[in-house]
């Protein structure tokens, strides 16, 4: 069996997945080493143009918000060092610039990265089908051979489609339920996409299939240095779902729902309710090979339901039972053991000859971009970079980095200013300067996809992973930017090093205009080992571009003064 991580260790994923970045040995020490190049600035170098002779920046021409200033000399940034800029495309007028050319610690920003060149690569508009061949001879109604189902890098496979056509998301996405309180699921059924590849088999009028089920996932290859790992075919997001309910009574077993259901996985549960007001605490472990997963622990009387995950070991074995499954409830008869490992040893050179008897079609990449940047998934970010890869034939990941920066090229961002090594922030080589991110952010504004790629942004006080931030302030949905974050446990000091908590995006100015802003700390730190700690600094990021939407629409003269109306955020 897997072992369960230690209560502390879950703590510090926490930290991270809260604000959907990675959690990685090393990152806050690197932290550390950034910001002792520069020291943190003062109100008053931030209010006017630097003298530093290495620095490319264009001088600021605005100084900052005193609400703005107040912030950044809390005690979590005694020792941090801040990065900032803003700038009016339409104009060229740079509102703020502090360090803007200057390498930061991304977290999750670097999604911006990752998904523009895969949206610019792919387009908006397209669509992934994935394909059943019928590889044998058909008599009658029954197939003498194999369906091999050809996995195309499909995000979701239907899993979250809604009738319309847009994908579902909720503000903390379910593949964060195991660190983050209050993740939820969509009502979406997990295994649509394979359910309707069934029926499109057997209205093709097969009904029996003397042979087997193969899953062809020879797309790309698994890139272990990204985390998580991407594969061809992905399934509910490659992770079982285990909801606990608290029994009728204290001491009462919990009750246990999950899903997909599909052999050979099977989920126990030895949780117990206990009183109202005592602690939740639901541990989940594993078999080596995924497919036996038990809960343990307690659960209070009066909790909402609490969602666990438990990944997939093997998403091609995985789907391969999956789609036979689907297929039985489709009214078609597989003589094959649903069970076993995926045959891929089987798989003919190519199609040629083999009929196409189904294929799923999946809703545009612009809503998987949403997905991604709304909810900040880390699968899908990672798995952009391998879907840019396979624009160029390579079936090697890494293949996808030249044509990201080919991109970057092209859309006017140095690519010498952004470091990656993969798709969603994580890694700790990444790193990127507030400038790189801003030429990104003024790209897309020249393009026909402007106002498609703003709204999949996170929107403050709206959705995503800026729904709890700023509610009741003036800057409400006015503010559509990604978010990022990078955390660690400090152990010398029994308290959270926040190696990076990052915004950059668009803040409205009125009448359909946009600035371009990046806002970023990094070698902040928390009083305590709370996680609590980490939201306030994410919300201080978050109230940092309030005001900085806010006084982006007032004149110079006016700026830089409270507001009677500011709100404090949430």
């Amino acid at each position: 069996m897997r072992r369960p991580r230690s209560r502390r260790c879950r703590l510090l994923t926490a930290c991270c997945a809260l604000l959907f970045t990675a959690l990685t040995p090393g990152v806050a020490q690197a932290a550390a080493q950034v910001q002792a190049q520069v020291p943190t600035p003062t109100p008053a170098a931030t209010a006017t143009a630097t003298a530093d002779p290495l620095s490319d920046e264009v001088p600021a021409v605005r100084p900052l918000d005193p609400r703005i200033t107040e912030i950044m000399r809390k005690p979590a940034y005694r020792h941090a060092l801040w990065g900032l800029y803003q700038k009016r495309p339409e104009t060229g007028e740079v509102l703020h610039s502090e360090l803007a050319d200057r390498f930061f610690l991304p977290g999750s920003t670097a999604k911006l990265f990752s998904v523009s060149g895969a949206w610019h690569t792919l387009g908006g508009d397209h669509r992934f089908v994935t394909p059943v061949h019928a590889v044998g001879t058909r008599r009658g109604s029954t197939l003498e051979g194999n369906l091999d189902l050809v996995a195309q890098g499909d995000l979701t496979m239907g899993g979250r489609t809604r009738p319309d056509g847009t994908v579902a998301f909720t503000d903390v996405d379910h593949t964060y339920a195991n660190d983050i309180p209050g993740a939820t699921l969509t009502p979406e059924n997990p295994l649509a996409g394979l359910d309707e590849i069934a029926r499109q088999v057997r209205d093709a009028g097969i009904t029996r299939v003397e042979g087997d089920v193969i899953i062809d996932d020879r797309l790309f290859e698994r890139e272990p240095v990204f985390d998580p790992v991407p594969t061809p075919l992905i399934i509910n997001d490659n992770v079982i779902d285990l909801l606990t309910t608290p029994g009728a009574s204290p001491g009462d077993p919990a009750r246990l729902d999950w899903r997909p259901r599909v052999a050979p996985y099977q989920v126990t549960s030895s949780v117990r309710t206990v009183a109202a007001g005592e602690p939740t605490n639901i541990t989940v472990t594993a078999s080596d090979d995924g497919t036996r997963i038990q809960l343990s622990g307690t659960i209070a009387a009066d909790s909402d339901p609490v969602l666990r995950i438990s990944d997939i070991a093997d998403p091609a074995a995985f789907g391969r039972t999956a789609l036979i499954e689907a297929l039985g409830r489709a009214g078609v008869t597989v003589t094959a053991d649903a069970d076993g490992p995926n045959p891929a040893d089987r798989l003919p050179a190519d199609y040629r000859g083999d009929p196409r008897v189904a294929a799923y079609t999946s809703p545009p990449y612009a809503e998987y971009a949403k997905l991604i940047l709304k909810v900040s998934h880390n699968l899908g970010a990672n798995l952009a970079i391998c879907l840019m890869a396979v624009s160029t034939g390579s079936h090697d990941c890494m293949a996808g980095f030249p044509v990201l920066a080919r991109f970057l090229e092209g859309a006017g961002v140095d690519p010498t200013q952004i470091q990656l090594l993969d798709g969603r922030g994580g890694d700790p080589v990444d790193r990127a300067t507030p400038l790189a991110e801003a030429q990104l952010l003024e790209y897309w504004l020249r393009t026909d996809e402007a106002t498609r790629f703003r709204e999949a942004l996170p929107i403050l006080g709206v959705d995503g992973t800026l729904a709890d931030s700023c509610r009741d302030c003036p800057a409400r949905g006015k503010v559509f930017a990604k978010t990022g974050t990078v955390a660690g446990y400090d152990a010398l000091n029994d308290r959270l090093a926040v190696g990076a908590e990052t915004i950059a995006g668009y803040l409205e100015t009125g009448d359909g205009h946009y600035d371009v802003f990046y806002a970023g700390v990094n070698g902040a730190a928390t009083p305590t080992a709370d996680i609590s700690g980490v939201l306030d600094i994410a919300n201080d990021l978050a109230m940092i571009a309030a005001y900085l939407q806010e006084d982006a629409g007032q004149p110079q003269e006016e700026t830089g003064q409270p507001r009677e109306d500011a709100g404090q955020g949430t």
